[in-house]
């Protein structure tokens, strides 16, 4: 539940379209839902862009959400270990 919180709230501080951290609810919970089942960076990362790039047909470049993939995951590894 916490690793949830915390993933929530660091991708609603990404922000990558500019459009307001209340802008993203349904991606969000797409990537975070993601999270749980993806273990790989580039995997993370490219599930993060085609979430973004259907909602808002602006594409994303992987580097990009390869940055925010490693935190998530980061996040996540931190949660299995406190548990």
């Amino acid at each position: 539940m916490e690793m949830n919180k915390r993933a929530v709230a660091l991708l609603k501080e990404w922000d990558p379209f500019s459009a307001g951290e209340d802008a993203y609810d349904l991606e969000i919970a797409d990537v975070v839902a993601g999270l749980h089942h993806i273990d790989h960076p580039t995997d993370l990362a490219k599930c993060i862009r085609n979430v973004y790039e259907q909602s808002y047909q602006i594409w994303i470049p992987l580097e990009k959400c390869m940055e925010i993939s490693y935190k998530l995951l980061a996040i996540k590894y931190e949660a299995k270990c406190i548990v």
